[in-house]
């Protein structure tokens, strides 16, 4: 994915990139001068402001809805956005659900929903996208939004963990098969992020209190696009099979976090 050989703009499309992490993600690789394709899932508004701010740097921008509940028909937009875009250099799956409810208590509905949206979605979008990249002959990025309950685990939370859990090695073998391509696939974790999934909206993340997290606050949407463009880019080109975790220490907190606790609340979602 040289850009000697690439003659037009490259072309990256982002899943859930109506709000939170992935509409910074998707302004942040526009500002680094790719098109981007849009998806959203019920905030149409949210997707054609995103566009805007795509365009607003320059770029084109391609928006359509994406529901992942809908397999595998779904895996269609990523043949719909490389068609109407021209190609796809770069998929950053961010299209994600979670649940909070006790192991004991789940169905079978939510527990599927989860895990098609968050797992088997994010792997029939990489095969298409893949597949596109490999006939393209330039390369690509694959980049995995995970979490990170991609290596810990949260009470409440069992399909989302699950899922993430397995999307981090998912991550790993398709950078081992997709490598010899010039394709490099990488995961990012997530901790605390201020986003409307964690209903911190706009949230002026240096004024929110975490002392449980080692840098003292949620983190921005921003700082995790800025992970994520650079394993977009070329200067991570001997980058693959990582996962690249950007939680402000919280998960070095394991056992300090756990001799800490003076109450058993954590047993509840």
């Amino acid at each position: 994915m040289t850009e000697e050989t690439r003659h037009v703009a490259p072309v990256a499309l982002v899943t859930g990139a109506d709000s939170g992490i992935g509409r910074a993600v998707a302004v942040r690789l526009a500002q680094q001068g790719m098109d981007v394709g849009i998806t959203y899932h019920r905030d149409r508004e949210g997707g054609a402001s995103t566009a805007d701010e795509v365009r607003s740097s320059g770029r084109r921008a391609a928006v359509a809805r994406l529901d992942l509940t809908e397999l595998p028909e779904a895996a269609d937009v990523v043949d719909a956005l490389a068609d109407e875009l021209g190609r796809v250099d770069v998929l950053v799956n961010c299209a994600g659900t979670g649940t909070s409810t006790r192991f004991l208590d789940l169905d079978h509905a939510t527990v599927k929903q989860v895990i098609d949206v968050d797992l088997i979605g994010p792997f029939l979008c990489s095969q298409r996208a893949a597949r596109r990249m490999i006939a393209e002959g330039d390369g690509g990025r694959i980049v995995n939004i995970t979490s990170v309950h991609e290596h810990q685990p949260r009470v409440g939370a069992a399909p989302y963990c699950a899922a993430k859990g397995g999307l981090g090695l998912l991550t790993q073998v398709m950078a081992l098969e997709l490598a010899e391509y010039g394709i490099t696939v990488n995961a990012v974790a997530p901790g605390e992020i201020a986003t409307p999934m964690t209903g911190q909206e706009d949230a002026e993340v240096e004024r929110v209190n975490r002392p449980g997290i080692p840098l003292g606050r949620p983190g921005d949407a921003r700082e995790v696009a800025a992970v994520v463009a650079f394993l977009a880019g070329p200067e991570s080109s001997y980058t693959t099979g990582a996962s690249w975790v950007v939680d402000g220490g919280m998960l070095r907190m394991g056992p300090q976090a756990g001799s800490h606790l003076h109450s058993d609340d954590w047993r509840r979602p």
